[in-house]
């Protein structure tokens, strides 16, 4: 299931780079908003993991 949570928060910043950049290059101060916002989300899930995988070790 880890594996799985990884690839979930690795697609999660993926998707908010993505939204970033839309944001940037419509001018779209939201949308940039909302992308940095989700890399964010998907560093600090995927910081857990770690977290997790130290402590089973």
């Amino acid at each position: 299931m880890a594996t799985t949570d990884k690839a979930r928060n690795s697609a999660q910043r993926a998707k908010g780079k993505v939204k970033e950049a839309a944001g940037k290059a419509t001018g779209n101060d939201k949308l940039q908003a909302k992308g940095k916002v989700d890399q964010r989300k998907g560093s600090l899930k995927q910081a857990g993991e770690n977290v997790k995988d130290a402590f089973k070790k």
